[in-house]
């Protein structure tokens, strides 16, 4: 902020607090210190005012508004440039002096968000480096581990595949045994750490339409093992055609997919995280697909990753861990 603006901000701020503390003190001035049955002499609806003092509780809230107001322009940034006189807000790290991400000093929310981060990375880093130096089969079977993981879910994946982990619309179910990109442990957890971005390309342009309800019709009932709706018109025979010059390359001659590729297997119900029904296949036939898993590596850390990697693996083990312990 240049220096104009910065004394543009202070004068308004300041004379508006000073302005305000005149008109309470000279209105106050003017006013009778006893009670009267006095009105203002006006009246609205047959209703009349009395000429009294406001109460002196009501004065000392505005008194106090004001005090809190220079207060905290003193301590944070809010007065054009002024930093705010609140103390510990150089470092990020007083003792090594661990400079802002930002490089800058003075309170701001950034910094005091660094600030309990580098607490909480002082605190509870020993315990996710010991986690994240162990398997993640092991750490999969650690109670503790578990209820960290399970937080950082909560916290952070929740809100795109539920707080039960079973998924929604355009969201995979973590929970059973339907992996688009593989569900090995360490698979798992670079798919946290670098996200991934699925691709199934719109063949309506290729198919047509025509196509389009013939493939759809051909997984439904080949592939998915589903009766079509009565009144479908599609030509199976020839969806299995056309699903095998066009389609193979990604979900396989058999249709159960390809994990490196990100490319589901079509004979699992958990497959179609966009529906299922002939109507909704055609959908993902016709205009496709662009499901995006954003990558964990820059917010979350190795670490963590680690331990919501462990947490993931065991949503979908549970049963081979119970028969383990």
């Amino acid at each position: 902020m240049t220096t104009f603006w910065s004394l543009y901000v202070t004068v308004l701020s300041l004379g508006t607090i000073f302005a305000l503390t005149w008109l309470l003190l000279s209105t106050r001035r003017g006013q009778r210190a006893e009670q009267t049955d006095e009105t203002v002499g006006h009246s609205f609806d047959g209703i009349e005012e009395y000429d009294n003092p406001l109460p002196k509780w009501w004065f000392m809230l505005f008194v106090a508004t004001i005090i809190f107001a220079l207060g905290y322009l003193a301590l944070y940034p809010g007065l054009g440039n002024w930093k705010g006189l609140l103390p510990g807000y150089n470092y990020l790290d007083n003792d090594k002096q661990t400079p802002f991400a930002n490089g800058q000093t003075g309170w701001t929310g950034v910094h005091e968000w660094e600030k309990e981060m580098a607490k909480s990375d002082a605190k509870f880093g020993p315990i996710f480096a010991k986690f994240a130096s162990m398997p993640i089969e092991d750490v999969a079977k650690d109670p503790q581990a578990l209820k960290m993981g399970g937080r950082l879910f909560a916290s952070n994946c929740s809100v795109c595949h539920g707080s039960d982990a079973k998924g929604a619309y355009g969201f995979p179910n973590l929970t059973d045994a339907d992996w688009r990109w593989g569900g090995e442990p360490a698979t798992i957890k670079e798919t946290i750490m670098k996200g991934r971005h699925a691709v199934m390309p719109a063949w309506l342009d290729i198919l047509k339409e025509q196509g389009v309800s013939d493939v759809a019709a051909f997984v439904v009932t080949n592939l998915d093992g589903r009766k079509l709706p009565e009144g479908a018109k599609a030509d199976v025979a020839n969806g299995e055609k056309l699903f095998a010059a066009n389609c193979v390359a990604c979900h396989g001659p058999q249709g159960k997919g390809t994990p490196a590729m990100g490319a589901p297997d079509l004979t699992h119900p958990g497959a179609f995280i966009y529906g299922s029904s002939f109507a909704q296949l055609q959908q993902t036939i016709r205009y496709g697909r662009q499901g995006q898993m954003p990558a964990q590596e820059q917010l979350q850390g190795n670490d963590k990753v680690h331990l919501l990697a462990a947490y993931v693996y065991s949503l979908s083990h549970g049963d081979k861990k119970a028969e383990e312990q």
